[in-house]
């Protein structure tokens, strides 16, 4: 049976890191705060991947976006997804140079369908993320852009199959509506998804407990379950998870090695954020 992925997600916007309610973010701290409340060596044995989004509203500059990348996860072994304006060959190359191991992508699936073929072209499928915001409106799921701030008409199968068909390995589902409120993921933005849809989905917006996180992975079409609740996963709360979902019977990979053996060996960076 296939593994199931849990999945941390960073909000990040003009050098601080974010929480968001319904796409209204909020400043929480900066990479300094980050270093003080987080233990990346724990997360990365608890994650499977790591999400880092610029949501910043204004003034977006991917090349600042590529240094923070950087400072961020340059120390560590864990998979890597970052987007947040990304529309062209030299945006993915600055995000993948800056330590990213997928590229994700949003208003280009609607605004710029060609330069998301093109990044697939050249990195390969599995590099190509496509990041889907939906709100329900009059009974469909409506596709916005713009960090949810423009709506473009779409509906999310829309949206979706137009990802797949410019080359997108894999969708990153998050619902407008549930996004911050802790009540759990809209389980039927994902239920509502074209069967025809073969790739892995990764479903966001609305964890507050564990057993949401455990919901999203029980459905079939959904592979991977993310979280950007910062405040619930400061203290060991991801490897809880983890072990959550693995006692309700839910396929985790395993993760059995030893980090200072592997750092000593050099196979693996590990250490503080620098």
């Amino acid at each position: 049976m296939l593994k199931k992925r849990l999945i941390f997600t960073l909000l990040h916007a003009n050098g601080e890191y974010m929480l968001s309610r319904n796409f209204r973010v909020q400043a929480v701290g900066d990479l300094q705060w980050l270093r003080e409340n987080y233990d990346f060596d724990a997360i990365a044995q608890s994650v499977d991947e790591l999400v880092i989004l610029d949501v910043s509203r204004d003034g977006r500059d991917i090349a600042v976006f590529a240094d923070t990348l950087r400072k961020l996860v340059s120390n560590y072994f864990l998979p890597i997804a970052a987007g947040g304006g990304v529309n062209t060959l030299d945006d993915g190359f600055r995000l993948l140079g800056a330590g990213a191991d997928k590229l994700v992508v949003n208003t280009a699936l609607v605004e710029n369908p060609e330069g998301v073929r093109q990044l697939a072209s050249s990195f390969g499928n599995q590099c190509v993320v496509a990041s889907i915001d939906c709100r329900r409106m009059g009974g469909e799921y409506k596709v916005f852009t713009h960090n949810g701030q423009k709506d473009t008409g779409l509906t999310v199968n829309e949206v979706a199959r137009r990802a797949v068909e410019s080359g997108a390995g894999e969708i990153y589902l998050t619902s407008m509506d549930q996004d911050g409120t802790g009540f759990g993921y809209d389980l039927e933005l994902a239920a509502s998804l074209d069967g025809t849809i073969q790739v892995p989905i990764i479903l966001s917006g609305g964890v507050g407990r564990y057993k949401h996180l455990c919901e999203g992975l029980a459905l079939d079409n959904v592979t991977g379950a993310s979280t950007a609740n910062i405040y619930n996963f400061i203290v060991g709360g991801l490897k809880k998870a983890r072990a959550h979902i693995s006692a309700e019977g839910i396929p985790m990979a395993k993760w059995d090695y030893n980090l200072i053996a592997l750092k000593n060996a050099g196979a693996v960076k590990t250490g503080n954020l620098s």
